[in-house]
């Protein structure tokens, strides 16, 4: 007798002579359990309340389904799940877990799912400065911006004496006619000049910038918001910025000096600069050529240039000769020699700025910052602070709830795999919602001990 078959059902290998069958008719079952931790975290933080602040809606209160935190956290969540695409939440909407963390179970209307699809929430990434007849919700950059430095602040238990703060620009390709667009020679390809700003983990900038200005172009700007905003909070914490050469410009360093903020940017090497260490590289060269191995000198002199700078600064240089040939490197810095001694100040603070390389792979990578696919600037600029919150929502998590735990240094594509996509059985009853998840979970016992942290955390 043929064996009945049906199209739903998934037939694989026998084993021990049962046949394996699958089939998705499990019911409520999740693959994301491990986001009730960033509920946790954002009851710790207050982030999407506060962000949802950040808008304005027009739409006639008797006519919500969805309101605008829902919105909001309903998208800082999905990209901090792993779902880029606004496409996702068209059977996302219907996911258990993302209508727990909303907070909203049911819809009130019956055609409705308890959390926004894609057309719903496009309109909110496409959102004007004044509400229209179609895009009713509006969005207050301003404020979002001051929120990243207010997350920042509200992280640290007391101020530091001093902070760091790294700047770097990076591309963001795209690969459509979007709003700004222009080619980039260094990058060989169309893209926006994104700046950001790092003090550590903790992001306090991502702005979305053209592609055919200067790497530096609005960093003072942003750099008299932020340092602002922290002082006024921190009157006493010293600040130095810390930069690749693409920021070695007179007006930031000026602006610096006269603001009392320090500063060490990198220095584009030139024939006047290398002729200062031709002795420092001659020894390298000859400890090289007798060792077998590369070699480095350090010096430091005071240097100026013939038009661009209004003052002579401290220069430090590193000599190197390395593969048969000479590899000079030049930094630029407020800092006296009595502050730190050349090596220590290249090899030791300087170098250190690539860890920023990093955070923003983080950003790009993990939580897809570069997903600036809107044909306007506006919208792909909400977008990168969407996928910018979900960045300091998960380091939060990381921060608060895995201090004590191995994933205390890890990538949030690490904490997302590792944590967050557990999958789960989700009963509703009328006296609670039970979320069974997987026994043979192998981070059950880091999960506990995030959950006892944020718990302490919010109380």
């Amino acid at each position: 007798m043929p064996t009945e078959c049906s199209p739903d059902l998934f037939g694989f290998a026998r084993v021990e002579g049962r046949a394996v069958v699958a089939s998705f008719d499990g019911g409520a079952i999740t693959s994301d359990a491990g986001a009730l931790l960033l509920g946790a975290t954002d009851r710790a933080i207050g982030l999407v309340d506060r962000f949802a602040s950040c808008f304005r809606d027009a739409r006639s209160p008797v006519l919500i389904e969805h309101e605008v935190r829902t919105l909001v956290g309903q998208r800082v969540f999905g990209l901090a799940l792993g779902y880029e695409d606004l496409n996702d939440h068209d059977e996302l909407r219907h996911d258990p877990m993302m209508a727990v963390l909303a907070g909203k179970l049911a819809a009130r209307r019956r055609d409705c799912a308890p959390v926004a699809g894609k057309s719903t929430l496009n309109r909110l990434e496409l959102s004007r400065p004044a509400p229209s007849r179609y895009h009713k919700i509006s969005h207050d950059p301003a404020a979002i911006e001051g929120l990243f430095v207010d997350l920042f602040l509200e992280a640290h238990a007391k101020a530091p004496k001093q902070i760091i703060l790294d700047l770097d620009a990076t591309d963001d390709p795209l690969h459509g006619h979007q709003e700004g667009r222009f080619f980039h020679g260094y990058y060989d390809g169309y893209c926006y000049l994104p700046l950001y700003v790092f003090c550590g983990r903790h992001l306090l900038v991502a702005k979305l910038r053209r592609s055919n200005i200067d790497a530096a172009a609005g960093s003072v700007a942003e750099m008299a918001r932020v340092i602002g905003q922290i002082r006024r909070r921190w009157p006493r914490v010293r600040i130095l910025l810390r930069a690749d050469s693409g920021f070695c410009r007179e007006d930031l360093m000026t602006w610096c000096e006269a603001n009392g903020v320090d500063y060490l940017f990198g220095l584009a090497r030139n024939d006047r600069l290398t002729a200062e260490i031709s002795s420092e590289l001659a020894a390298a060269r000859e400890e090289s050529e007798h060792t077998g191995k590369p070699a480095r000198r350090f010096s430091d002199f005071t240097g100026s240039t013939l038009k661009s700078w209004s003052r002579s600064r401290r220069v430090v240089a590193k000599a190197e000769w390395t593969g048969g040939d000479s590899n000079p490197r030049f930094i630029v810095t407020s800092l006296s020699r009595n502050e730190a001694e050349a090596r220590h100040l290249y090899e030791n603070v300087y170098c250190a700025r690539g860890e920023m390389e990093n955070r923003i792979k983080e950003c790009q990578l993990d939580l897809f910052a570069d997903r600036t696919s809107s044909h306007t600037m506006r919208a792909n600029q909400l977008r990168l602070w969407f996928a910018s919150m979900a960045y300091v929502l998960i380091t939060a998590l990381r921060r608060i709830g895995l201090k004590h735990t191995q994933f205390a240094q890890a990538t949030c594509g690490t904490i997302r795999l590792k944590l967050l996509k557990i999958g789960a059985l989700i009963t509703i009853s009328v006296r609670r919602i039970k979320i069974a998840m997987a026994s043979g979970c192998p981070y059950a016992q880091e999960f506990g001990l995030a959950h006892a942290f944020l718990a302490s955390a919010v109380r």
